[in-house]
């Protein structure tokens, strides 16, 4: 039997403390009382469990995982979990309070959580995969629940690993729980629309702020990191809508054509071979040299802290639209703040994500299924909404975009705790 560590991280700052100094930072701004930040500065609940997995060899190895609420003033809490061999305990608890904030923006009734085995799901069988999951859904199942804390997909799980949670889940109640988990496959109580929601909320996202411009995506260079789910589909979108992607990358490294990329082509070839590397419709480039290509947005797609102290100030794109959470160190965004970047932050450019799951959720309850252009359409009115809401307080007050996006989610979030008081 093997017990595995977690490797060294590829994060430069402990991700818990930039997003309680986000929070801190929120607080002064909007005059927040300190016995609130107080509370909201601390996860409700954090879950760190073993999971023995049977190899496909015989042996037996031993993963960490980890399953975080951060609040739940608002309602049962929500949050993916990720594979990914990076995972931390502070990792999981940044991105369950960034969920708080995320589902308090966007109005849903929903407060943050997250989680997460430490991993590297490409070097595990589907077998593997599957015993691995089930096991870490024993360990967690009294944590949660359709009324308690709902996950689904993130880094490296997909709808496949949610059908074996939602699959765990229910055998364990003698009965099947669709309310479960979201992000699940269509043929099991899925959502249409959900699996391409995260990338279409950005699209949209980025539709209000080109708008604000007075330009659409006819002409617009974009260069996008990462090409798993987000990406991928953001950069179909992007194309489909007259948009020129002149570089994407996965974990093998990107590629750039300052002409545009055949997005179809390109992700045929990753379908085929597992990875961007070797597409002959452009030149290779490294992750890195990505975020410094010549382009009017940069989205980032992948991992947090990619854009940090140290390369922003050499970045062209005017307009950073985060598809990933966390993707920018704090002294990143100082600088780009200073250069007069428009960015985009997470909390409102990646929340189609949870939107959609939202809707998943309550058709689950229902058992009453919605069309996809419902989805969608329903999907923009949210979206547009928090847009609205956000790029408006930030004219008014003369802040970021991020600092009223947050200010708008913390401040909901402590009206809704004040509301209900201090038990007992």
């Amino acid at each position: 039997m093997s017990t595995l560590a977690a490797p060294v991280s590829h994060l430069r700052e402990n991700p818990f403390e930039v997003a309680r100094e986000q929070l801190a930072q929120v607080a002064d701004v909007f005059n927040l009382d300190a016995n609130l930040v107080n509370v909201l500065g601390q996860c409700k609940k954090a879950v760190e469990v073993s999971v023995p997995t049977r190899r496909d060899n015989g042996s037996v190895s031993v993963f960490h995982g980890f399953r975080v609420t951060h609040n739940i003033a608002r309602g049962p809490s929500k949050g993916g979990i990720r594979y990914h061999p990076d995972v931390t305990l502070d990792e999981v608890k940044a991105l369950a309070m960034w969920m708080t904030w995320k589902c308090a923006l966007m109005g849903i009734p929903f407060g943050g959580a997250k989680g997460g085995i430490v991993c590297n799901p490409k070097e595990l069988s589907r077998d593997e995969l599957e015993r691995m999951t089930r096991r870490y859904t024993s360990e967690i199942i009294n944590e949660i629940g359709p009324e308690r804390d709902i996950p689904a997909p993130d880094v490296g799980t997909d709808a496949n690993v949610m059908a074996w949670i939602f699959d765990t889940y229910s055998m364990n109640k003698g009965h099947s729980v669709l309310g479960v988990v979201t992000g699940k496959p269509i043929t099991i109580g899925g959502s249409l629309g959900r699996e391409e929601a995260t990338a279409r909320g950005a699209l949209y996202c980025l539709r209000e702020a080109l708008r604000q411009q007075q330009r659409g995506f006819d002409g617009l260079t974009v260069a996008v990191q990462g090409f798993g789910n987000v990406g991928s589909y953001l950069a179909r979108f992007l194309t489909q809508n007259g948009a020129s992607v002149v570089a994407v990358s996965d974990s093998s490294g990107g590629l750039h054509n300052s002409s545009g990329i055949d997005i179809a082509a390109a992700t045929a070839h990753k379908q085929e071979t597992g990875a961007l590397q070797g597409f002959r419709g452009a030149d290779s480039i490294t992750n890195e040299e990505l975020l410094l290509v010549d382009c009017e947005v940069l989205a980032p797609c992948a991992l947090e802290q990619v854009v940090t102290g140290e390369n922003a100030d050499k970045m062209k794109a005017r307009i950073i639209c985060e598809g990933a959470n966390g993707p920018l160190t704090p002294a990143a965004d100082e600088i780009l703040e200073e250069r007069g970047v428009l960015i985009l932050p997470d909390i409102l450019a990646n929340a189609g994500g949870v939107v959609v799951s939202y809707f998943e959720w309550v058709q689950g309850l229902q058992e009453y299924f919605w069309k996809e252009d419902e989805v969608n359409a329903k999907l923009n009115d949210i979206v547009t909404r928090a847009f609205t809401q956000t790029w408006e307080l930030s004219e008014h007050r003369s802040i970021s975009m991020r600092m009223a996006a947050y200010g708008l989610a913390v401040q909901r979030v402590a009206e809704a705790t004040t509301t209900r008081g201090l038990y007992p």
